[in-house]
């Protein structure tokens, strides 16, 4: 054990816990915004409904990525001196470009759309809600931006242990920041779109808030079942975009140790690294070369074309990556069985495929962190691909310091976004929705406010 492991554990979880808070705030939002867009359309106050009950997820959320956001910043000092003093000139710029263009607009708006619903005006309201929805996207483009720089660095040079920036335009859209970026958005949809079609699901099964639970189960699935094919495609189009410009990266995926024409796809593999090669194999032949080059007699890199320390940890990426493509067709399968539903009318009655929707709440956000570790992990030894080790990013700290503060940090990470999140967040749905269900014949949508749903409960108790 080392400090560079430590702080490299250090950082892989402070980092996976953030991450799930942003993708989750992303989605929730741009549902939010559609709900309410339609709720001002149709004036059906179960749209309303429906924009008030997840807009109370989404700050609970937001505010946990916020928090949960602030000890990155300071561990990047703590931990990555070496990393801060290298990379500053490039990445300084662009996360002050996210604060100035993402933050302020969050900041400005987020009080408004969150306590502005009975303050402001429906317009002025769906603004902020759209502005909200504007800032998160632009700062998830300049953390993607900053994150993509460092897999294919384009637009400066290193000069003296620092970088010198050439082109900010080559920066920001180095070679793999618009695939990336959409891979990721797409990611932060679906993750939402999972646990929506879970919640609903979770209350059809106990037949509460049906209407509310019906018109977000179908939203969701909807969702999932158009964008899942679209991740899938984005997913082959980044194998290529690897294969290109991290070779190695490729070879750890496919635990290939001798460059090889016609490789086989590797199901199951046990890689060993110290003998370089894999102990146990079942493959397919040749679908890995057609995978990721589009041809099956397409030639894959290996890994021993590079020196040892020059290697991931291949292990971990072989599986993470597998862990990713399962649940990648998971979802599709879900969004198979959903069309096949819809169109027999039994979307809303099958138990067992509501049951499994329940189950599946969690599904995007694994996938999420396991192509995360995938990225991340194949990306090593180096911080910034091929310029600088992630060994001389970090800082010279004695190694008890780094024990202390990963202690610290999973117990207080535990408690908060382990605990409380959870709790509140179970207590928001145990409460459900602020609506009152009465199927009454004069009113088409079968939800009221409150109010009014009182005013006609006594009007037909005195009618009777």
């Amino acid at each position: 054990m080392t400090t560079l492991l430590l702080s490299r554990i250090q950082f892989g979880t402070t980092i996976a816990f953030h991450i799930l808070f942003p993708a989750f705030s992303i989605g929730l939002i741009t549902f939010i915004a559609i709900m309410e867009g339609i709720w001002l359309s149709t004036k059906n106050p179960l749209y309303l409904s429906i924009s008030k009950f997840w807009t109370k997820i989404f700050a609970l959320t937001f505010g946990m990525g916020v928090v949960s956001g602030i000890v990155m910043e300071f561990q990047l000092g703590t931990n990555w001196s070496g990393y801060t003093n290298a990379v500053g000139p490039v990445l300084g710029p662009l996360f002050t470009y996210e604060v100035l263009t993402a933050f302020f607009i969050e900041a400005g708006f987020l009080g408004i759309m969150i306590f502005g619903w009975d303050r402001v005006s429906h317009f002025l309201h769906y603004l902020s809600t759209l502005l909200v929805v504007i800032g998160v996207t632009l700062s998830a483009f300049w953390i993607n931006s900053a994150n993509s720089w460092m897999q294919t660095p384009a637009g400066a040079h290193l000069l003296d242990g620092k970088f010198v920036v050439d082109d900010w335009i080559n920066v920001i859209f180095n070679p793999s920041v618009i695939l990336r970026f959409s891979h990721m958005m797409l990611a932060a949809y679906l993750s939402t779109a999972f646990v929506i079609a879970a919640i609903s699901a979770h209350y059809l099964i106990k037949n509460l808030y049906t209407q509310f639970a019906k018109k977000c189960f179908s939203f969701a699935l909807v969702a999932i079942t158009v964008l899942i094919p679209m991740q899938i495609y984005l997913g082959d189009r980044s194998g290529l975009l690897i294969l290109e410009h991290q070779p190695i990266k490729t070879a750890a995926i496919e635990a290939n140790w001798e460059p090889q024409r016609g490789a086989p796809l590797l199901l199951f593999a046990i890689p060993n690294q110290k003998e370089e090669k894999n102990s146990i194999e079942i493959g397919i032949p040749k679908l890995g070369s057609f995978i990721n080059t589009h041809d099956w007699n397409g030639e894959l890199p290996g890994l021993k074309s590079v020196s040892s320390e020059n290697r991931p940890n291949v292990f971990l990426v072989f599986w993470s990556f597998r862990v990713m493509v399962f649940l990648g067709f998971a979802m599709l399968f879900v969004g198979i069985i959903h069309l096949l539903l819809r169109i027999r009318s039994k979307l809303y009655n099958t138990v067992w495929f509501l049951r499994l929707c329940r189950l599946t709440a969690p599904i995007g956000f694994i996938a999420l962190i396991t192509g995360w570790i995938t990225t991340e992990v194949g990306r090593q030894p180096w911080v910034v691909h091929g310029l600088i080790r992630t060994a001389d990013a970090v800082s010279p700290i004695p190694m008890r310091n780094v024990v202390i503060s990963l202690i610290l940090i999973l117990i207080v990470y535990g408690i908060i976004f382990g605990i409380f999140y959870f709790m509140y967040l179970l207590k928001t749905i145990r409460k459900g929705p602020v609506i009152d269900e009465l199927e009454f014949e004069d009113h088409p949508f079968g939800y009221l406010e409150p109010e009014r749903a009182a005013d006609l409960k006594i009007s037909k108790r005195e009618n009777s």
